[in-house]
């Protein structure tokens, strides 16, 4: 898969494979996301944790939410700048949000407010595809590869931790980098944790 039309082939067929799950399928996949992200240390004590508003069939992440609040971590949303990087707000259940320019939900807060990806712990990222060495197939966008971009160059993990999101179907049994490609450090599934550093254990 090293073409952009390759590419955007598979973006097609793994929306296939979402869509096709049905909504008891997608509700007990979010109640089990939770299980496996807590086998992460890091998720339970992290301060500032990221994730995303799941939209298209995405795996939800509102069974995280009171467990978060619980810890006294901060959960964010990201915002959409205008130099094509994310920015992230705080935000919590009932706070405002309104549709950017994609019609994915933002928080409605001051710029002066808004974090940059740095500043974050650990972030929950929304994907179509992954395989277990951590390489991730976006949705063409490259809005994640852009904002964690310093990233890219890391022999093991960093301060700030990438963790994708993913039902199981959407596993591939690899993904060719890209060179813009940020790897992820692990994946969370409703069946499994992955650590995508060969090396690390949860």
């Amino acid at each position: 898969m090293n073409t952009a039309d390759d590419r955007q082939a598979l973006r097609s067929r793994l929306r296939e494979r979402r869509s096709a799950l049905s909504p008891r399928e997608r509700i007990a996949a979010a109640e089990a996301l939770a299980q496996q992200l807590h086998a992460l240390p890091d998720f339970l004590t992290d301060v500032r944790v990221a994730g995303y508003w799941a939209v298209d069939g995405e795996l939800s992440l509102h069974a995280l939410l009171p467990g978060l609040r619980e810890r006294g971590q901060q959960y964010h949303l990201p915002v959409v700048h205008a130099d094509r990087r994310l920015r992230f707000a705080a935000w919590s259940a009932g706070s405002a949000v309104a549709p950017n320019r994609y019609g994915i939900p933002e928080p409605q807060v001051d710029a002066q407010a808004l974090l940059s990806p740095h500043k974050l712990d650990l972030v929950l990222v929304p994907l179509l595809g992954f395989d277990r060495r951590g390489g991730r197939l976006g949705y063409g966008g490259g809005w994640y590869d852009r904002s964690f971009a310093w990233l890219r160059e890391r022999t093991e993990p960093a301060d700030t931790l990438l963790v994708g999101i993913a039902h199981s179907v959407q596993e591939l049994p690899e993904i060719a980098p890209a060179p813009w490609d940020v790897r992820l450090d692990y994946v969370a599934t409703e069946r499994e944790l992955i650590a995508c550093w060969p090396e690390e254990t949860p």
